[in-house]
């Protein structure tokens, strides 16, 4: 080995041995840079002693505004609220503001199949092709896709809101919504699998259209909004004033979401706990329809829409319903604009809901 191959040989292993101890302290700091601290915090801070000062913590920890209804059966509800319902104007959270529900509103649209479904309307073993014979060789797998399947998140149909840019570039239309779906490759056999897909309740929505023959909006304001007199919930924001909706936000991302293009109900966290309420103590529906309405979904939800997180369930320990909106998502620099992972702040929100019925649970 002559002089020149030598030096490079001791260069390479200097290089080598530097890069080991580099590395480590590379891999550490991506590890402290990296971790939802805002989340562990959350996670690690000890129980307080009531809800509000649990709200109030939430504050601390990131969240621009909160409000959070409590339905315990026997007493009066109680609102408890925290930091601002609009950041730029300080006007401080409304606990009667209207709040960007998101996907709870599938419950809405699970108990409308249930009715239709009960008055022999609609089978849940219907096919897509059916009832859609023109998507046929579009969706895959259309001519054994279920009502049922649509309904639990089984059919195996792509997400269009997972679509690149969906979030950033909306589309200008539902039918360029549905366009994002079509002709790709199933995400899985029917009935294979659970794949949570926007497109599922997309269609079921149009298919209670096509069964009713006018808008299910309208079907849901007929069979649900007005038996109950929840006066406090919108179909489509356009309805309502805009000062009356709680502002949301990204982080990362400074203007108010509120007029973000996003299609979404609105409604008061008093109303989603009526709802909710409704739902799971029989009021609602009749004993055939929760009959059906237990064999294809579930009795709570969340919702994740850019600014918007909510989480609505029932607590059956504590016979409580539990009612929870916050104005901010995102967070941590891995987590791009609009991601619908929601971010370090969705899972702070989820850490408060959690140690609010033990908090009940307790008092």
């Amino acid at each position: 080995m002559n002089s020149d191959q030598n030096n490079q040989m001791q260069k390479k292993n200097c290089i080598i041995q530097i890069l080991k101890i580099i590395m480590p302290i590379v891999g550490v700091f991506c590890i402290v840079a990296f971790l939802p601290w805002d989340g562990i915090l959350a996670w690690i801070t000890p129980l307080p002693d009531t809800v509000q000062e649990q709200v109030d913590d939430a504050i601390g920890l990131g969240l621009d505004g909160i409000i959070v209804y409590v339905d315990e059966a026997g007493e009066p509800p109680v609102f408890y609220t925290a930091g601002w319902k609009n950041r730029e104007n300080q006007i401080p959270a409304d606990p009667q503001s209207l709040f960007k529900i998101a996907s709870i509103d599938k419950l809405y649209t699970a108990v409308s199949i249930a009715k239709l479904v009960n008055d022999q309307r609609l089978s849940l073993d219907d096919t897509l092709a059916d009832h859609f014979p023109e998507l046929e060789g579009r969706i895959e797998n259309a001519e054994t896709i279920t009502v049922s399947l649509m309904v639990q998140h089984r059919s195996g149909i792509p997400n269009f809101t997972d679509a690149p840019g969906y979030w950033e570039n909306p589309p200008s239309s539902s039918e360029a919504a549905l366009e994002l779906a079509l002709d790709l490759p199933a995400n899985f056999a029917p009935d294979e699998e659970y794949g949570y897909s926007n497109t599922n309740y997309f269609l079921l929505g149009a298919l209670i259209e096509k069964v009713v023959g006018y808008s299910h909006w309208q079907y849901i304001e007929d069979e649900i909004l007005i038996p109950l007199e929840l006066n406090n919930t919108y179909t489509l924001i356009d309805d309502v004033e805009a000062d009356d909706v709680m502002s949301g936000y990204w982080v990362g991302h400074e203007p108010d979401l509120k007029n973000d293009p996003h299609g979404s109900m609105v409604a008061t966290a008093e109303d989603v706990g009526i709802f909710l309420r409704a739902l799971n103590d029989g009021s609602l529906l009749n004993h055939n329809e929760q009959a059906i309405y237990s064999s294809i979904y579930e009795y709570g939800h969340t919702g994740l829409i850019p600014g918007y997180y909510s989480i609505a369930r029932y607590h059956s320990d504590i016979d409580t319903v539990v009612v929870q909106f916050v104005n901010t998502a995102g967070g941590t620099p891995l987590v791009p604009v609009f991601d619908t992972g929601g971010g370090t702040k969705v899972m702070v929100s989820n850490v408060v809901y959690n140690r609010i019925p033990r908090i009940l649970a307790e008092e």
